[in-house]
């Protein structure tokens, strides 16, 4: 793993430490001789190296795999790597859950994973609908702050909603008119990108195999980008968890 081996690389020799140990480093930082000035120096490249360690330690917590290849972009407790601007008490988290309730907003993963631009992946979530309730998960888009996502492709999310496009239909492009899941309980959405092709399941169950045709314009393509998840009205419910990804390239 690369992080892995980044702190490899950043792991100090211990011998090198040593010698700016206790009792030697105050004459080696203040006598203005060539050995402080080595010893300073020392001292910087322990107290650096150190750091990166922690560092590189850090960030391979936060993008750890499963036993699956999956990487997990929500910890569960904060909304800690996702950003909305309007509207943004839409989204809450509540019981390991983002809960996606109020008025419309888009809720934007700007984490670390990829540094939040993905092409080819295969992304799951855990998500549970209320009745009469409408919601969308985004890919290949980006951030913005306001209105209806204008760059990349809408998975829907609705069972009973008046909305006739249900769940895991990739929305106006080749929809699902048949709910694949019902309301109160929890399905898995899964999102396979590879290439030109764009697969949708539910449970393991694929509802669309789409291949992009050549020479498709506008904002609605496959590119690279983020993910979004929707608030769609004041009278939506919908929770997600679990939510993670399996970078492809």
């Amino acid at each position: 793993m690369l992080v892995s081996g980044a702190m490899n690389a950043a792991r100090p020799d211990p011998s090198v430490c040593r010698r700016s140990g206790p009792g030697r480093a105050p004459h080696g930082l203040y006598s203005g001789t060539k050995k402080g000035n080595i010893m300073t120096r020392t001292i910087l490249t322990c107290t650096l190296t150190v750091a990166a360690l922690v560092l590189a330690t850090s960030n391979l917590a936060a993008q750890e795999k499963d036993k699956d290849g999956f990487i997990s972009l929500f910890d569960g407790k904060t909304l800690k790597g996702w950003k909305v601007e309007d509207n943004a008490d839409s989204f809450s988290v509540k019981d390991g859950m983002i809960v996606a309730h109020g008025p419309t907003a888009h809720l934007f993963y700007e984490g670390d994973v990829a540094k939040h631009n993905f092409k080819n992946f295969d992304f799951k979530a855990d998500v549970m609908t209320k009745p009469g309730s409408n919601s969308g998960i985004y890919f290949h888009t980006k951030f913005q702050k306001s209105g209806w996502p204008s760059i990349g492709y809408e998975v829907q999310v609705n069972q009973t909603h008046g909305d006739p496009k249900k769940s895991s239909g990739l929305y106006g492009v080749k929809d699902v008119f048949k709910a694949p899941a019902k309301d109160n309980q929890w399905y898995t959405q899964e999102i396979i990108v590879k290439g030109k092709r764009i697969i949708t399941k539910v449970n393991g169950k694929t509802l669309v195999d789409f291949t992009e045709p050549e020479g498709v314009t506008g904002g609605r393509k496959l590119s690279s980008g983020t993910f979004a998840l929707q608030a769609h009205d004041p009278n939506s419910v919908v929770y997600f968890k679990n939510i993670k990804v399996k970078p492809l390239d």
